[in-house]
């Protein structure tokens, strides 16, 4: 059965970029190996270390679809209309762009009925031997506060950002157990954390 997975960069402090959208040294692991992560990746711009790349890379290579905010959609420009990873990406919006350049071309579908319902078409695309990967943030905390979250994936930064946007989103207040961590990797300026989210 499909799974869903909320992934993001992370500071200690649990914020995935500050008020302005910048992630500062966050996503410095990704660019800065020498391994490019191949497996799953669309982009190949991706270099990071011999063991991140290889976590990554695992990770990514599960994936079918993802599901993200529309404020990471336009912040990316839609990755210009190539996913990160996975065969097709579901905004959640209050409204389609018109204008996207990429509109009519790329496998992008905008969800404007909520996330639980841009989760359920994520997964009938991704099929029950591929998961759904679910950006941090707003969208990604509602789904989590839903019971729509199977699994956390955080790539932990030894960065402290004080203050920001919170990698559970503004508005989740929720008390949920995880389950001690399934994976612990250690790459070069992140460490890699994968829960599984506890049932009842």
């Amino acid at each position: 059965m499909s799974k869903v997975v909320m992934a993001d960069a992370v500071s200690l402090d649990g914020f995935l970029a500050t008020a302005d959208d910048q992630v500062g040294a966050l996503h410095d692991f990704y660019f800065q190996g020498d391994t490019p992560i191949t497996a799953g990746n669309r982009h190949m711009s991706f270099k990071a270390s011999a063991v991140s790349a290889k976590y990554i890379g695992e990770q990514w290579s599960r994936i079918g679809a993802m599901v993200i905010g529309r404020r990471l959609f336009d912040l990316t420009n839609g990755w210009n209309g190539v996913p990160v990873a996975g065969d097709r990406v579901f905004v959640v919006t209050h409204s389609v762009p018109t204008d996207w350049e990429h509109l009519d071309t790329a496998p992008f579908t905008f969800v404007t009925d909520g996330v639980e319902s841009a989760i359920a078409q994520a997964k009938e695309v991704a099929g029950p031997d591929r998961d759904v990967a679910l950006n941090g943030g707003d969208v990604g905390g509602q789904a989590f506060a839903a019971g729509l979250v199977d699994e956390v994936d955080v790539a932990l930064v030894p960065v402290v950002f004080g203050s920001g946007k919170r990698f559970f989103g503004e508005h989740f207040a929720e008390h949920v157990l995880l389950d001690d961590p399934t994976v612990v990797v250690q790459g070069e300026r992140v460490t890699h954390l994968h829960y599984m989210v506890r049932n009842g």
